[in-house]
């Protein structure tokens, strides 16, 4: 084909592109636009109501001594504390492990083993949140003899394993192969490219990830009840029962006291701003990135 006739296959492409579609197509547009935000609407009511029913109950009874008060003395600051407490050790158990095995999967993983390991992680992201506390109890609290903050948190690391690795292998896969040759080019080793210029490139991908597995993490209530149970009180100690925002919504949500119903209220909207804070964050490092 000449340059000339692709001029002109371009050139009648572009006029057809560019005129007015017909009355009847314009309608089925409009329509189907129509019917879409219909349905998103419908489907935001239930979610929108739920969010403004917290806000209202919760907002009423917020008081500035429930963030350093335990729930006995009607406040969340043992359960704000043991919250982070699980996360965190959930975070040190599986963020190591979850990056490690990201950075295997992508750069490395071109074996069966690395199939292997790419379908058992896959499948562990839809293992239910209770099945992964029950296995927690039977490894860790049943041959313990205690539940405990640290048996809490390997139930969270469990969870988060999956979404920390997976996520970290598809922000490797989407840095250009430009850049490793190019790396290459310049005598850089594969250990070098790996962790100095595609790990480098990756960090805002894999931040993303990390945030999403904590926000997942934080507001897990089934793996907890199984390990690290409650506590009415501040801890003892990471291998003692510790109270968790969840756990306490969950315990206290039929309690017939209004001060304690009040108090479900309310750790329900600070719980909420939790998430919606560590969400909000890895928006803001996603758009980052893309920028």
């Amino acid at each position: 084909m000449s340059s000339y006739q692709q001029s002109e296959i371009d050139d009648s492409l572009a006029a057809e592109l560019c005129s007015p579609l017909p009355p009847a197509r314009l309608l089925f547009s409009y329509g189907m636009n129509a019917i879409a935000f219909i349905f998103t609407g419908l489907a935001l009511i239930p979610l929108l109501s739920i969010l403004w029913e917290i806000l209202v109950r919760g907002t009423s009874g917020l008081k500035p001594e429930m963030f350093v008060n335990a729930v006995i003395d009607n406040g969340f600051g043992n359960a704000i504390l043991g919250t982070i407490t699980v996360v965190l050790i959930g975070s040190l158990l599986s963020l190591p492990t979850g990056i490690f095995t990201g950075i295997f999967l992508a750069e490395f993983g071109k074996s069966k083993t690395a199939n292997f390991v790419r379908f058992i992680t896959t499948i562990l992201t839809g293992v239910p949140s209770i099945v992964v506390g029950m296995f927690a109890y039977g490894l860790i609290v049943f041959v313990t003899k205690g539940f405990s903050a640290v048996a809490g948190g390997f139930a969270l690391a469990v969870i988060m394993l999956p979404i920390v690795t997976l996520t970290t292998e598809e922000a490797l896969k989407l840095i250009p192969t430009a850049q490793r040759l190019a790396s290459a080019a310049l005598g850089g080793t594969r250990f070098q490219t790996t962790f100095r210029v595609v790990v480098t490139a990756a960090i805002p991908g894999i931040t993303t990830g990390v945030l999403l597995a904590v926000a997942r993490a934080a507001g897990e209530t089934a793996p907890l009840v199984f390990t690290a149970l409650f506590s009415l009180d501040w801890s003892a100690g990471l291998l003692s029962p510790t109270a968790s925002l969840p756990v306490l919504i969950f315990n206290l949500y039929n309690d017939p006291s209004p001060e304690k119903n009040q108090l479900v209220w309310t750790t329900s909207i600070v719980l909420l701003g939790l998430v919606l804070c560590v969400s909000l964050l890895s928006r803001i490092v996603t758009s980052k990135k893309s920028s």
